[in-house]
């Protein structure tokens, strides 16, 4: 499949241009840093970093792969969380606590090896890039992740599910994102990990898609265009 006339490319994040380790060794120690702070706001002992890490981050994980259309307003699923373990806490210190185990994550980033060269070859020929992901979390705390290893450089624009208030493979998600690198559907390949978002999606809305299953959870079924790698992206365009 070579796409001719191409204008424009949209990735995916989490698991087309970056993997994540869980980040358990950084968790604990941020979370034990802040229980001086927990116990004051509460008025009694905190709870070990290890219990807060069970009982409030890890069950926070489903909302990341949430299936549903509509984004959650994340502070709102932040605090619910904490809540529901006991633990009633200022929305300051809240916040305070997510961008800290947001940094966890910035740290545990992995860029995959063949992204620079992947979107500096885009760039050169003139074609436009952009990131379009689904992630709930605050944008300024996003955006400094994909600052930070490098990415934001490299690309024209990116998108966040947070910003839209929706998720793919809701359409406004990709209208967004092709607006902002100045594409037209027609003229524009999507590039990601899942079937259901990075390919259905893209295609409904009339983009051209590919599915790299170098990072993928679940193998494509038949049929779906796929690419072992991002360093066989060249060879469609």
């Amino acid at each position: 499949m070579r796409m001719s006339e191409t204008a424009g490319v949209l990735f995916d994040y989490g698991r087309t241009l970056v993997t994540f380790a869980y980040p358990t060794d950084d968790l604990l120690q941020v979370l034990d840093r802040f229980r001086p702070r927990i116990e004051a706001a509460l008025g009694i002992p905190a709870p070990e970093a290890e219990t807060i890490l069970e009982d409030v981050l890890m069950p926070l994980e489903e909302y990341i792969g949430s299936m549903s259309e509509d984004e959650v307003d994340y502070m709102d699923v932040y605090r619910d969380t904490w809540q529901r373990a006991g633990l009633r806490l200022p929305d300051d210190l809240l916040h305070d606590i997510l961008d800290a185990e947001q940094r966890c994550w910035d740290r545990a980033v992995d860029v995959d090896p063949h992204v620079p060269a992947v979107l500096s070859w885009l760039g050169e020929r003139g074609i436009k890039r952009g990131v379009c992901s689904n992630a709930p979390f605050p944008p300024e705390m996003m955006r400094r992740q994909v600052d930070s290893n490098g990415i934001t450089e490299l690309v024209d624009a990116i998108v966040f599910s947070s910003e839209v208030g929706r998720r793919k493979p809701a359409p406004d998600v990709y209208r967004a994102a092709l607006e902002a690198i100045g594409t037209t559907a027609a003229r524009t390949l999507f590039v990601g990990d899942r079937v259901r978002e990075d390919y259905e999606g893209p295609l409904a809305l009339g983009m051209r898609a590919v599915v790299v299953t170098a990072h993928a959870e679940d193998e494509p079924r038949d049929g779906v265009q796929t690419i072992a790698s991002l360093a066989e992206l060249p060879s469609l365009l």
